[in-house]
């Protein structure tokens, strides 16, 4: 089965090169990487050129914007599996064969996510579900991050364009929650999406509790509250995803870490900005949306 991997980037070569040298043990050659560039300038074109990879690298241009970008990817994609890995990320070795293999093994399977480690073991990018599980509209949000998803090219041609007004770039205050989003999309068309906690990516976790971090989080949380009130989730699971980082930012107050209690709080702060500008407070009547994240499910 051919990997077509959907590397959108900006401003980045150091990261870019880690990444190419990560794809050349993977163990399968029966790849191609699709380049999706913003940069306004030509930085990458002697990394590419000169990355003496056993298979093609289809370099592109777009207009700003991770979702555009990866949009231009997907039209140009030729695998049967699509993946859309981070600029700044890199595979394990072999990771490629084990996730071509996950799908050999279950046709029935259309797509498959994992989890997000630094350079130490340590979880990035989130907080991620130690459990296998089938992915669904509840745990989505805990089992999937876009350089960890690896779908089936079939999932891609139902699911359709991942939504430009969401992601970093996007032409919107919200810049994330884009592939949080096209999962819901693919699992509300009755995709089998399997979740692999020992399915790993490595990706920096550089979270330092300063303002610049803060303002990110609250950003962030502004696409995730975007997201939620798009999807029509109930005001319990609104609330509860509100009042998370609330506690966690008690926890941090009583513990004396003042700066991670304001990271928290704009964590917060970003969902409940997200939500209100979609006027979403009210419960929703969506009845699979609710039935699928009501507590106890």
């Amino acid at each position: 089965m051919k990997v077509s991997l959907v590397l959108a980037t900006k401003a980045r070569v150091a990261e870019i090169q880690r990444f190419l040298r990560s794809l050349t043990r993977q163990g399968s050659s029966h790849l191609e990487l699709i380049v999706v560039d913003q940069n306004e300038d030509d930085r990458l074109a002697a990394t590419l050129s000169q990355s003496n990879l056993p298979f093609p690298i289809v370099h592109l241009r777009s207009e700003a914007g991770l979702s555009r970008a990866r949009n231009v990817g997907i039209a140009s994609a030729t695998g049967g599996i699509i993946a859309f890995p981070d600029d700044d990320c890199w595979y394990p070795e072999g990771l490629l064969a084990r996730v071509v293999s996950e799908f050999q093994r279950h046709p029935l399977v259309d797509g498959f996510t994992g989890r997000s480690e630094d350079e130490r073991g340590r979880p990035s990018g989130g907080s991620f579900s130690r459990h296998q599980s089938q992915v669904d509209l509840k745990n989505v949000w805990r089992k999937g991050i876009s350089y960890t998803i690896f779908l089936r090219s079939s999932v891609c041609a139902a699911v359709g364009s991942f939504d430009e007004e969401l992601g970093l770039g996007a032409r919107t205050r919200f810049v994330s929650g884009e592939e949080t989003d096209y999962l819901i999309r693919a699992v509300q068309s009755g995709f089998n999406i399997q979740y692999l906690p020992n399915l790993v990516v490595f990706h920096p976790n550089p979270i330092l509790y300063n303002r610049r971090h803060c303002t990110k989080a609250f950003h962030y949380g502004v696409g995730m509250g975007k997201v939620l009130s798009e999807h029509h989730y109930p005001f319990s699971y609104n609330l509860s995803v509100i009042l998370r980082p609330v506690a966690g930012a008690l926890l941090s107050l009583v513990t004396l870490r003042a700066r991670k209690a304001a990271y928290h709080l704009a964590i917060a702060a970003g969902r409940v900005s997200g939500l209100w500008s979609q006027q979403q407070w009210r419960p929703a009547k969506r009845r699979s949306v609710i039935a699928a994240v009501r507590p106890g499910k």
